[in-house]
């Protein structure tokens, strides 16, 4: 084991969410982490089942080696009596452990340069099929693209750019243009084959695409996690974290409820979000300012309306909700239309919790709802 100068560690048997630190001086500043830290035991649960959920959320680092890692690392697991745990990268560091080259995790979560430029070549010539050929033209290598694009976004490379091909061919004959010229211009070589793709992809033949509603989706990098957005023209009507294990059946839902096909594409609405997004996490924005679509029965309508009447860093309970609403027997209920609402944060089911206290349940997680109140209650 090395021999550490100083060491900035959550000991195990304090206080979790408050980090301790042995100096080299007297004067030496302590440091507090940006985010309370979840429970040891679930930390050590995250790591063992390598949960890439939490990476950014603590760190570990192996006392027998000498290095810390994100909880996702895929190098083998210690046993728990031999980590420590750190809040940021430069606790760790200071502590005397050193980066894992592995995990890498003093790299940051930003698209690398190689995806920019792919992502670039794709929306400047959408309809043109990238060739493993021009791939490896780019200097990358195609089996790279398939597993970043597998864990980025949930689709191999190539079902990538053809979902982005339909996208742009459904917006094709929206706008009039002929089926015919949109076929070949959307790289499928038989009409049939366009269909197939087209209606699987959308729910609804090319012919009824005209008068098809859409729903615009996209992805959103946040601070405790990516979520996927979506927008109609009339407004946001998704903002869901990319992991919770719902996320089909939400989206399944929402198809039926709006009798929409859903797109991968941008739109003003989704702009607006990010932007908005952003100012929140930065503590700087409250309110958020978005026209909502928000189908769902009377009931949990009335939910969502008063959880977005829960006031800025305060919490509700589930029963005070259920008065809120004029149905204070429906707690139960009201869970469940909670569990339901699929505009995660902008419609904050994040602010209630149970009656005594405890924050209850959570789709995206207890840790991300930790952080949301935290984050909310640090601002005030």
């Amino acid at each position: 084991m090395p021999y550490f100068r100083s060491r900035r560690v959550l000991h195990r048997g304090h206080d979790p969410h408050m980090m301790l630190e042995t100096p080299m001086s007297p004067s030496a500043p302590a440091t507090l982490p940006l985010w309370p830290m979840p429970e040891r035991l679930e930390m050590e649960r995250a790591y063992l089942r390598s949960d890439a959920s939490y990476d950014g959320v603590f760190y570990l680092g192996v006392r027998t080696t000498g290095i810390f890692c994100r909880p996702s690392c895929s190098a083998r697991k210690p046993k728990p009596e031999n980590v420590d745990f750190f809040a940021v990268p430069k606790d760790a560091i200071e502590a005397g452990y050193r980066a894992c080259l592995r995990c890498r995790p003093l790299e940051d979560d930003q698209t690398p340069s190689w995806v920019r430029s792919l992502l670039e070549r794709i929306d400047a010539r959408p309809d043109d099929p990238v060739r493993e050929r021009e791939l490896q033209g780019m200097g990358i290598d195609p089996g790279r693209a398939r597993r970043y694009f597998e864990t980025r976004y949930g689709l191999t490379f190539q079902a990538y750019c053809r979902a982005r091909r339909l996208s742009r061919a459904f917006e094709r004959i929206r706008d009039g243009e002929p089926i015919d010229d949109t076929v070949f211009e959307a790289g499928f070589e038989s009409h049939s084959g366009f269909r197939d793709a087209f209606q699987k992809a959308f729910g609804t033949t090319p012919g009824q695409a005209a008068t098809a509603r859409r729903v615009c989706l996209t992805w959103v990098d946040t601070p405790i996690g990516p979520m996927v957005a979506g927008a109609t023209d009339k407004g946001v009507c998704l903002l869901e974290f990319t992991d919770r294990r719902s996320i089909e059946q939400q989206l399944a839902t929402l198809r039926t409820r709006l009798d929409a096909a859903l797109i991968p594409l941008e739109h003003p609405h989704l702009s607006a979000l990010r932007t908005q997004l952003t100012e929140y996490f930065q503590g700087t924005r409250r309110d958020f300012d978005l026209p909502l679509e928000a189908p769902g029965t009377p009931f949990e309508m009335r939910v969502w309306k008063a959880l977005c009447e829960i006031p800025y860093g305060a919490t509700r309970s589930y029963a005070d909700i259920a008065h809120a609403v004029d149905s204070p027997a429906a707690v139960r209920a009201v869970g469940r239309a909670n569990g339901l609402n699929r505009i995660a944060i902008v419609i904050p089911c994040h602010r209630v919790v149970n009656k005594s206290g405890a924050l209850g349940g959570y789709g995206g997680g207890l840790w991300r709802k930790r952080r949301l109140l935290h984050l909310e209650r640090s601002a005030r």
